[in-house]
């Protein structure tokens, strides 16, 4: 019976190892491959039009040590990333609070869910081109708007002659940065507010109820219970947003002329490598180190943020 048992669940095993195959053969193919590959790319000099590659060791990551345009990138990248993140989490975390407390007896939770969470189902390329075209110059949606306000944008000429005009909104750096943010707050605030709200689900209900029975106000029950239990979500909620702002492509590019004007302000990380790997002098290799520079940026970000953030009560109630 027990070498029965045995080979009932060897067989078992067998039937384990063939379910997982087709996520792990997908998983190299289109992962792991590309990245062993990227790496590798890093230390050629593979550009143009060749197929060929030979290796020239760290010469790559030498030139990206001192290139300020890689830095510039990476500051612009960081600042939209911040003027997204933190309204994001902000407003997500107050709408997350509404939307789980018992005692408001909000009506309609469903339905402000999914309305909240919609613009996350659409595509970034979509939104893009709307905001390009709501803020178009000169006759967008806005401009005719302000314009029947009374606001213009007003320009004085070399004879002393004030001109009124249409608003170019995008010649303007702290506008442009604006719209970018905006648009990744708007498109992914309803996604940071589900996860929040699954975070408060996690949280014992015999907590809130032995506040309330002490007679702990919402405010209360929100600063001393929620806040501090929602710390691991909160984490893995910036972390990812990390990640995932070093990543930004699709609006800055779209929004702009596809090199992040005006002034290279707008020119993240993810579009200077998109710059310099199919623009131009079409380096591959240079823009797989930055790649690769990327990505340790974002790891050590992440690592930092980790140990900073993480609950150090524990270890300190065990000693």
């Amino acid at each position: 019976m027990e070498k029965r048992a045995r080979m009932r669940g060897q067989k078992l095993d067998r039937w384990g190892y063939f379910f997982v195959a087709p996520f792990v053969l997908v998983f190299c193919l289109f992962n792991l491959y590309p990245t062993v590959y990227t790496f590798l790319l890093s230390f050629s000099d593979l550009r143009g039009l060749k197929s060929g590659f030979s290796i020239i060791g760290a010469e790559n990551y030498v030139k990206l040590a001192g290139d300020p345009y890689f830095w510039e990138a990476v500051g612009n990248t960081f600042i939209m990333w911040g003027w997204n993140f933190v309204p994001q989490l902000g407003i997500a975390l107050l709408l997350s609070v509404w939307l789980s407390d018992v005692r408001l007896k909000l009506k309609g939770r469903g339905v402000f869910r999914a309305l909240i969470y919609m613009p996350n189902l659409l595509t970034a390329a979509s939104v893009a081109m709307l905001f390009r075209s709501l803020f178009g110059y000169p006759v967008g949606p806005v401009n005719q708007f302000l314009q029947s306000l009374g606001f213009f944008h007003e320009t004085v000429r070399a004879d002393g002659t004030v001109v009124q005009e249409a608003f170019n909104f995008f010649r303007n750096v702290t506008v442009t940065r604006g719209v970018v943010a905006f648009i990744q707050w708007w498109m992914w605030y309803g996604h940071t507010v589900i996860m929040l709200m699954a975070g408060i689900t996690g949280i014992p209900a015999s907590l809130y109820e032995s506040a309330v029975v002490d007679g702990a106000s919402s405010r209360q029950t929100t600063l001393y219970i929620t806040l501090p239990l929602l710390r691991p979500m909160m984490l893995y909620i910036l972390v990812t947003s990390l990640i995932g702002g070093m990543q930004m492509l699709d609006i800055p590019f779209l929004l702009t002329d596809m090199r992040g004007a005006p002034d290279f302000k707008i020119r993240t990380t993810a579009v200077y490598i998109y710059n310099v790997a199919f623009q131009g002098r079409n380096d591959y290799a240079y823009a797989a180190a930055i790649s690769v520079g990327m990505f340790i940026i974002t790891a050590v970000l992440a690592l930092v943020v980790y140990l900073f953030i993480q609950d150090r009560s524990e270890p300190a109630r065990k000693k």
